[in-house]
């Protein structure tokens, strides 16, 4: 493994001398590369131009993240900020000239990606579903593999992007494209949106319930699962960099809550409310804007930090209200809005 990363912080610090320039571009990409984009920017966008498209985003990116989380635990990867400091293999006079950024300083252990392998396979049924799209009303093979092209340039660029800013090696990077494009594939192949209730809540529990069984279980058995945090808070840069959310717990939090919140959309009297309703080009766009503009809000809304289990559940809370808020309440209250106020206009 130290020829791996040894080999790994070596291309770090060539990406760093020779795309310096580009460091905003790469910075980008490690943003729209961000597992919590997929839940809530291409979750609300995708529903509103494909309901079913939109559900199978948020399913996939939830339980993606969740083998990402217990990969991790498993894997014990190191990421690179921390290791070229702790390996002893550079003395002081050789270290590397490496420079972080706000994203480098991630908790949580590096292998695989999660950057890589949870856009990877959220992506994924976007990206079918719009080549098959453009294929129907073109009939062009080439029009049809461009959204395939893109997927594949903007996964690659997110890998490069993560392997720049010293969040990732590339062998961890590698191994988060492959495993999201597998799970993609395979899970783009069911459709959520015909579960019941209770199946989306015994999904939430279960895989609550076993992530934390997994972390105790090797906890007692001699395995220190958080001793990434100490590494990552004794190297990191800048102390205010080391954020509670990017914690393993956070993304558990995040997974569970948001299959909890979509259950209980798809049941809800609201969403009920408003199927067989066909919105308009205007409206879907208002609904897309509506979602993205309220949960960019309710993101940047604190949460209380004195305790981690408060944290942790304030989290789990918000990420069960995103899918409740995509598809019972916006189109609802766009519904109750628009076209109620025109039927009543025509009277």
């Amino acid at each position: 493994m130290e020829l791996l990363y040894t080999q790994g912080t070596r291309l770090a610090e060539t990406l760093q001398q020779t795309l310096g320039g580009h460091e905003k571009a790469l910075l980008w990409l490690t943003w729209i590369g961000d597992p919590r984009a997929s839940f809530f920017i291409y979750f609300p966008l995708s529903f509103f131009l494909s309901r079913k498209v939109g559900i199978s985003v948020l399913w996939i990116a939830a339980l993606t993240e969740w083998l990402n989380l217990t990969f991790k635990w498993l894997l014990f990867g190191e990421r690179p900020f921390w290791w070229i400091h702790e390996s002893g293999v550079y003395s002081e006079q050789q270290m590397p000239k490496l420079k972080q950024f706000y994203s480098s300083c991630e908790t949580g252990p590096g292998s695989p990606s999660g950057h890589a392998m949870i856009t990877g396979a959220a992506w994924w049924v976007m990206m079918t579903k719009l080549s098959a799209f453009i294929y129907n009303h073109t009939r062009s093979s080439l029009a049809k593999n461009v959204p395939v092209m893109l997927y594949i340039v903007l996964l690659l660029g997110i890998g490069i992007s993560r392997i720049f800013i010293l969040a990732h090696f590339p062998h961890q990077v590698l191994a988060g494209i492959v495993t999201g494009v597998v799970l993609g594939f395979l899970l783009s192949r069911y459709e959520p949106e015909n579960f019941k209730l209770i199946h989306y809540v015994t999904t939430s529990v279960g895989l609550l319930l076993s992530a934390v069984c997994l972390y105790w279980g090797l906890y007692f058995i001699g395995v220190n699962v958080s001793w990434t945090i100490q590494l990552a808070k004794k190297w990191c840069a800048r102390p205010e960099w080391i954020r509670l959310d990017t914690a393993p717990f956070s993304s558990l939090s995040r997974d569970t809550g948001a299959l909890l919140g979509l259950g209980l959309a798809l049941s809800s009297p609201m969403y009920a409310s408003t199927q067989g309703w066909r919105m308009t080009g205007k409206l879907k766009t208002v609904c897309i804007v509506l979602s993205v503009l309220i949960i960019e809000i309710m993101d940047r809304i604190p949460l209380s930090g004195h305790s981690s289990l408060l944290f942790y559940l304030l989290f789990y809370l918000k990420n069960a209200f995103v899918p409740v808020l995509v598809i019972a309440v916006i189109p609802w209250l766009v519904h109750s809005m628009f076209v109620t106020q025109q039927s009543q206009k025509q009277q």
